[in-house]
């Protein structure tokens, strides 16, 4: 089991490979569909982004509506497929990490090498177990999105598993016959 911290730095990610299990701290950002479409646009127009990309970790989740007393709501992993079309282009700006869960297309497996960047998994169904990671939660961009919104999240000791790493390995493939 690895330590490491997000936003990510080009040691870390080097030192990353498929398969590895990983404890991350520090903070990342959540974005699903929805936001993602509005950050394309944004991109597009040229216009200043919500973050800065640079070296950050997107969560693919939506997070539900804490319960009194709570950070965050559930905040479990969605699949990450859904925003494969957007990826490279945030890759290309300099995102350097994915958490979601699911298999990626190759154009985004080769834009995972290329940009030297790191897609990991989370486990499906640990929803509230994840919340339990989180310290610290707040709307940063799109509120009107709900829980599309991008939420800025400080984290601690959150799980997950290397599925492709920089050096344009897949766990999938690597495994399919295992």
């Amino acid at each position: 089991m690895k330590r490491i911290t997000a936003p990510l730095d080009a040691d870390t990610i080097d030192d990353l490979e498929v398969g590895d299990e990983v404890l991350i701290s520090g903070v990342i950002y959540t974005m699903r569909d929805a936001a993602h479409a509005k950050v394309a646009e944004i991109i597009e127009k040229k216009g200043k982004l919500p973050f800065d990309l640079t070296n950050q970790v997107v969560y693919y989740c939506g997070p539900t509506p804490a319960k009194e007393g709570n950070v965050i709501g559930s905040c479990g992993p969605t699949t990450s497929s859904r925003m494969d079309k957007y990826t490279p282009m945030l890759l290309e700006r300099g995102l350097k990490g994915m958490i979601g869960k699911g298999e990626r297309s190759v154009p985004v497996k080769d834009a995972i090498a290329k940009y030297g960047a790191i897609y990991f998994s989370a486990l499906g169904g640990l929803g509230a177990e994840y919340a339990r990671d989180v310290k610290k939660s707040e709307v940063i961009a799109f509120p009107e999105l709900g829980p599309e919104a991008i939420y800025r999240m400080e984290i601690e000791d959150f799980y997950a598993v290397v599925i492709n790493d920089a050096k344009g390995n897949d766990y999938f493939v690597i495994n399919q016959y295992n």
